[in-house]
């Protein structure tokens, strides 16, 4: 095993809101897809190389929360200029910028959904 982490799903209920929201926050289009009744739009990640990717996803039964399992996203090579697109996007920073030691860098952010979403990079 390479990974712990094979796949994510984070759940929103205003589909469109929430892919310009993390559009806005990679600088990046998020590629759609419709399926099963299920509405996702896919990050970006080289799947075929071993990247770990993850969606949005609008389904019954999808429910965002501050609460419970929280994701941490890369957000590239600096942290705050993910997090300067936060506010402006319609989330909210929850904890800034925050030096984790050799390990780098680590935010908080509320999605537009009101998912409390990690943040992370390597300076």
């Amino acid at each position: 095993m390479t990974h712990s982490l094979n796949w994510f799903e984070i759940p929103v209920t205003d589909f469109a809101r929430a892919k310009a929201f993390y559009e806005v926050l990679y600088d990046a289009p998020l590629n759609p897809m419709e399926a099963m009744g299920m509405k996702s739009a896919f990050f970006p990640a080289d799947l075929e190389q071993g990247a770990i990717g993850g969606c949005i996803m609008q389904s019954p039964g999808y429910e965002p929360s501050a609460k419970g399992t929280i994701v941490y996203l890369n957000v590239g090579e600096d942290l705050a200029v993910a997090l300067s697109k936060v506010e402006a996007a319609g989330g909210k920073v929850l904890l800034p910028k925050t030096a984790i030691g050799a390990n780098g860098f680590m935010a908080y952010s509320q999605d537009t959904e009101g998912n409390k979403v990690g943040m992370h990079s390597r300076k």
